[in-house]
């Protein structure tokens, strides 16, 4: 039988295009199927409160799909989302406040994802050997050694992975790429990426406190380093620490990156990356992360640029997020608004694109279908979720050792020593790195 690391390497330059050659389709066919294309798609839910719950509303759209488990460290909220998937569907789930014991169920066809970024490697490759398709949140993990691992976990046990990186689904984007791949922009030599808002800037510290009622709490940290309880790391605001996510690059740059790489058409590492950051617009607050950030990534022939200042919510041509495609005929501009070309001059004519804000039921459907046919190429494979991770990491790195890096994919390493030291994370016992 083929691997799906053949049908991968087979298939890279036709994933490229987004074009699927039928000779490649049939080869695809014979993987062995865990369910066939007519039954329902049993899922099970891992991290409920925000983004996880998101994703299963969109899963549930589909009549197709039951959600038979729920997973959460904090019973309140366990409790509460069995309450509504319960009136949704009328069938009560499974409710588990360890993973694991989740992954035990022989009848779960899939589990979706939707915890801190610290956990999900584990919990994704523990899902694949435990013989599950995965629907994992962005970014794929909080290291770049998280990442090839994850990869690996993919390809050795010949899962379907779909990465919560919905605008590769999304048809502006598509329009988008299409026209960039015209060359009627001319030649590209900067594409800049930006994110401002709010929340990356958090609020004050507060003191620690007791650990909520309900809460596991030492179960929320996982691998992560053992602390006190407090309240500022906790839901939602745990993104702006380093133990468990990496601020506004991590959140949205792997999101806008992404556009910026595919319209690029980069498939690897950049040359070399240079940041500067610290928290230069709220030094007071209580995030770790940086709440202003420069990252330049340098390519032969072009560069892209990412920046982000915290607490704010303006940005360039009138957006607080989004990516530009500078060329020397106009500049592109999109962001999930919609896009639009700016000409030089009179070189080009005037274009606007507006959404159809059905990405993410469309990435959703996309992984669904990519089930039942045991299709390895999603809209967004673990393989893109991997480079988009990484790209922030690498922003990170640079500008949290102060120093321009370059890092060699094959080798697995940075030409700096103390870079070198942030590629591997230290899991607190009893938990341990993935071994594949």
């Amino acid at each position: 039988m083929t691997s799906r690391r053949d049908f991968l390497k087979r298939s890279a330059a036709t994933v490229a295009t987004g074009i699927i050659m039928p000779s490649l389709v049939a080869e695809n066919q014979l993987f062995s199927r865990s369910i066939s294309a007519n039954d329902k798609i049993r899922v099970g839910l891992i991290g409920c409160r925000g983004m996880g719950w998101s994703n299963l509303s969109d899963f549930l759209i589909n009549p197709d799909v039951d959600c038979i488990a729920l997973c959460d460290i904090d019973q309140g909220i366990l409790e509460n989302r069995a309450k509504e998937l319960t009136s949704i569907r009328n069938v009560k789930p499974q409710l588990f406040g360890d993973y694991r014991k989740m992954l035990e169920m022989r009848d779960i066809d899939a589990v979706i994802i939707g915890t801190p970024d610290h956990w999900h490697c584990l919990q994704m490759v523990d899902a694949c050997q435990a013989g599950k398709d995965v629907y994992v949140e962005k970014p794929i993990a909080n290291s770049i050694a998280e990442c090839d691992a994850m990869v690996a976990a993919a390809t050795k046990y010949n899962k379907v992975v779909q990465v919560g990186q919905q605008q590769r689904s999304g048809k502006l984007w598509h329009q988008m790429k299409e026209y960039i791949d015209t060359g009627k922009l001319g030649n590209i030599p900067m594409v800049e990426v930006w994110a401002n808002f709010n929340y990356g800037a958090l609020s004050l510290p507060v003191a620690d406190s007791r650990v909520p009622d309900g809460v596991n709490f030492d179960m929320w940290l996982g691998p992560a380093p053992q602390r006190t309880f407090n309240q500022e790391r906790f839901h939602g605001s745990w993104r702006m620490f380093w133990d468990y996510g990496g601020g506004l690059l991590t959140d949205w740059g792997v999101h806008l990156l992404d556009m910026a790489l595919w319209g690029m058409n980069v498939k690897g590492m950049p040359n070399r990356v240079l940041a500067s950051g610290g928290k230069f617009a709220y030094p007071q607050n209580a995030p770790e992360t940086f709440d202003t950030l420069s990252v330049i990534y340098e390519f032969d022939n072009f560069i892209i640029k990412w920046n982000n200042v915290a607490g704010t919510e303006t940005g360039p041509y009138n957006r607080n997020y989004g990516v530009a495609f500078k060329g020397t005929n106009g500049t592109l501009i999109a962001n999930r608004e919609g896009w639009e070309v700016i000409p030089e001059g009179n070189r080009l004519e005037v274009m606007k694109a507006s959404p159809d804000h059905q990405d993410h039921k469309d990435h959703v459907s996309n992984f669904i279908n990519c089930m039942k046919n045991r299709d390895f190429n999603t809209a967004c494979t673990i393989e893109n979720g991997s480079l988009c991770a990484k790209y922030a990491h690498l922003g990170n790195i640079s500008a949290r050792v102060s120093s321009p890096l370059k890092y060699d994919n094959a080798k697995k390493r940075f030409d700096n020593k103390d870079a070198n030291k942030l590629i591997y994370p230290e899991y607190r016992k009893p938990w341990k790195f993935p071994s594949l």
